[in-house]
């Protein structure tokens, strides 16, 4: 299996724009074949220990279940219509790509 995990900050992170990227998550992303288990969501703004990271906005957490199924996602054309549609509203995005065991 293969786990993508992506951390995004916002140039705008209004309730309006944060709805939007949770909702094309969700139309774009969490349809591709080869996805073993998605989900995507917020900043839990009540964990505020010592040990967690706090500079993002919202996340993105995709298990596949090949590296393969990985690989067609990131050239797929709804992958493309995603980052097309909300690209332009991202500060950064942090990718952590993990070779599960």
């Amino acid at each position: 299996m293969h786990a993508h995990n992506v951390y995004f900050t916002l140039h705008d992170a209004s309730d309006a724009a944060v709805a939007s990227f949770l909702a094309d998550c969700k139309t774009y992303l969490a349809v591709l074949p080869g996805i073993h288990s998605f989900v995507c969501g917020v900043l839990e703004s009540e964990l505020n220990r010592p040990v967690n990271v706090r500079d993002f906005d919202v996340s993105l957490h995709v298990l596949f279940e090949t590296r393969a199924a990985h690989d067609a996602y990131q050239v797929s054309a709804l992958h493309d219509e995603f980052v097309a549609r909300q690209s332009p509203n991202w500060k950064s995005a942090r990718v952590f790509d993990t070779a599960v065991r």
